[in-house]
């Protein structure tokens, strides 16, 4: 099974991105991750159901979420992380795809790999294999190695490039999915998400909405750090 897992922001500031998602998820305290220090970043991550939004800023110079908001003109939809199979990984198969990874890590419980943006033609893309199911570090302590009861996350991603069809062409062959709906829209998790590719104003590959289903919550919408998020009840879904 694959599936989108998590959205990630870049934004100048982060706090002002971090209470507005807050507020729209109804989400408790994010997790903070020292190790994206590594990468001149400060970040939150904010459960959504079972999936994630997570807002990075830079905290240095030089950074490439920094160049990515230089090019982008303001904050926006920067990174896609998906959830599959070991097999996705491979270092083998990725190489023959002729796509570069820009970031590898090799942990017990998940192996993370990121690759080029100028290789997959749309937004940074993670591509991560984790153990135990449904666990994701990424999310703090207890998503390390489990999985704590949810429901709902991320049903639709929105992604503006300057060429949709031949991007989903190539996402298509990276994630190892269908595409449907005229070649611009990718299946994932048996049916239950999608990803849309849509023409883009400039030549910044950007993510431009996100909805999610969640329980207990009635449907509401927002535009919140250069991202349309729109929120439906989980029986809607």
């Amino acid at each position: 099974m694959l599936r989108l897992r998590q959205v990630v922001l870049a934004a100048h500031e982060r706090a002002s991105v971090e209470q507005a998602l807050s507020a729209l998820l109804a989400a408790s305290s994010g997790h903070r991750d020292p190790g994206v220090g590594r990468f001149g970043l400060t970040n939150v991550v904010l459960a959504a159901g079972c999936d994630f939004v997570e807002v990075v800023s830079p905290s240095e110079p030089g950074t490439a979420a920094g160049r990515w908001l230089a090019r982008h003109g303001g904050d926006g939809g920067y990174m896609l992380m998906v959830d599959g199979p070991p097999t996705l990984t491979a270092p083998d198969r990725l190489a023959a795809l002729a796509v570069r990874e820009v970031h590898r890590a090799e942990l017990p419980d998940v192996v993370d790999v990121h690759l080029h943006p100028r290789d997959t033609g749309g937004v940074l893309l993670a591509l991560d294999a984790v153990d135990p199911a449904g666990s994701w570090r990424w999310a703090g302590p207890a998503w390390t190695g489990s999985s704590p009861a949810c429901a709902g996350g991320l049903r639709e991603v929105t992604v503006a490039v300057p060429d949709p069809a031949e991007v989903s062409r190539r996402w298509a062959a990276l994630l190892d999915v269908p595409v449907v709906d005229v070649g611009s829209r990718l299946q994932l998790d048996d049916g239950r998400q999608h990803l849309s590719f849509t023409d883009g104003a400039g030549d910044v590959a950007a993510v431009t909405a996100v909805r999610l289903s969640l329980p207990g919550v009635e449907h509401r919408a927002a535009d919140i750090g250069g991202v349309r998020f729109d929120i439906v009840p989980l029986e809607e879904a």
